[in-house]
């Protein structure tokens, strides 16, 4: 497991430490949590999903590629 130095401002450290020991949890876990849910994920992880969802899918490739350009201007265009 790698490990990784943060500057948090001193009132942001204290509400994350105070959150772990609510929720009996480590910062690390807090944390990883958090990336999960905005959906970080590494490139392994992220290709194995676009695997899984072609394989489901009844889209050629243009098809999918087409999809998955819209849905990134989508994104980008929310204010």
């Amino acid at each position: 497991m790698s490990r990784l130095t943060i500057t948090l401002s001193e009132a942001r450290y204290k509400a994350l430490k105070e959150a772990s020991v609510q929720r009996d949890k480590t910062i690390g876990e807090l944390i990883d949590e958090s990336l999960d849910f905005y959906g970080i994920k590494s490139r392994v992880q992220a290709q194995d999903l676009v695997r899984r969802a072609r394989s489901g899918s009844k889209l050629d490739e243009e098809q999918a590629i087409a999809v998955a350009q819209e849905s990134v201007r989508a994104v980008r265009r929310k204010p």
